[in-house]
Formats: C-alpha cells, sequence, structure tokens
C-alpha cells in the first residue's frame, strides 16, 4: 500500500513539475512574440512578462496534477 501511493506522489510531482515547465515557457514565448508582433495592443504592453509567466506556471502545475490524478484514476478502475 505505501509503495502504490509512493508511486502516485511521484506521478502527481513529476506531472506537475512538467506541467510548471511548459506552462511557463509557453507563457514566456506568447509574451515575446506579442512584443515583436507589427501591431502591438495596449494589453501587450499594460501586461507584466513575469506575471503571466508565473500565471502560465501556475496553470501548467494545475494541469499537471489533475492530468496525473485523472491517469491514475483510470489505472486503478482498469484493474
Amino acid at each position: 500500500m505505501v509503495r502504490k501511493n509512493g508511486r502516485l506522489l511521484l506521478l502527481v510531482v513529476s506531472c506537475s513539475v512538467i506541467g510548471v515547465i511548459l506552462g511557463g515557457t509557453a507563457a514566456w514565448a506568447e509574451s515575446s512574440l506579442c512584443l515583436e508582433d507589427s501591431k502591438v495592443t495596449s494589453e501587450c504592453l499594460t501586461q507584466d512578462p513575469i506575471q503571466k509567466t508565473i500565471l502560465g506556471m501556475s496553470t501548467g502545475l494545475v494541469a499537471g496534477a489533475g492530468a496525473a490524478c485523472g491517469a491514475a484514476w483510470q489505472l486503478r478502475h482498469e484493474d
């Protein structure tokens, strides 16, 4: 039982970390592309790239943890 809980925790942590990395990278790239666009909007200029990156990272964290829990739930019910 302890072994299964350890695996679940490892799955959730690894998916969350990957989600944080992908979410942060995507948000940073989006803010960089926004500033290089030929038509720069006021929303692009007023939004802080660091804040947008942190928001992307937190969204990735939730998405990764949710995906891991969903995968674990499905595997548990297949047995």
